[in-house]
């Protein structure tokens, strides 16, 4: 079974929001020429991918809704795409890829979970996927979200956007058991 194997077809059927903050330059890289790429990433997924508007700030927000297996497929997508960018901006074909970074906006109350007891969780899921992941410390300006940096290869960025779904899925999960008794 492939890591692609497990991250499909095995989610719950329940609807899950993920959410990046980028820059207008990586926010045009995603919506294409007429807005081609992002439909094409919106019908090959089957998530919904809403972009703020950017005429207030220079960074924008990516909204990422629908099951995880559809989350994750979007991700893939969106990956690939910085990786083929980056790529296309190298002066040496023979120099090592850079790696692509996101930055999903987390709920604070969530992030607890996602690292772990004492780094345990996120520990783990950096030497499962190999990615490097950064859970900022405080809170983004006037808000009750956590920034946290997923930085890697499309694969490794793709894999831990499934764990994190699954963090957010076990929170959700134990919210809904502990008021059903």
């Amino acid at each position: 079974m492939t890591s692609e194997d497990k991250m499909t077809g095995e989610s719950p059927a329940v609807t899950l929001t993920i959410r990046l903050v980028m820059l207008g330059k990586e926010v045009g890289s995603i919506i294409g020429k007429k807005g081609d790429t992002v439909k094409k990433f919106r019908e090959e997924s089957g998530a919904r991918i809403n972009i703020s508007d950017g005429t207030t700030y220079p960074e924008r927000i990516v909204t990422i809704t629908g099951s995880t297996d559809s989350i994750i497929k979007a991700f893939k997508m969106i990956t690939n795409k910085f990786e083929e960018d980056l790529s296309s901006t190298m002066q040496s074909p023979t120099a090592p890829k850079p790696p692509v970074t996101l930055k999903l906006v987390v709920p604070a109350s969530q992030c607890g979970s996602l690292i772990g007891k004492q780094g345990c969780k996120i520990k783990e899921i950096r030497e499962t996927t190999g990615a490097s992941i950064q859970v900022a410390t405080d809170m983004l300006p006037n808000s009750t979200e956590r920034a946290v940096t997923i930085s890697g290869t499309p694969d490794a960025i793709t894999q831990s956007v499934y764990h994190i779904c699954c963090v957010m899925l076990e929170v959700w999960y134990y919210s809904v058991l502990t008021h059903l008794y």
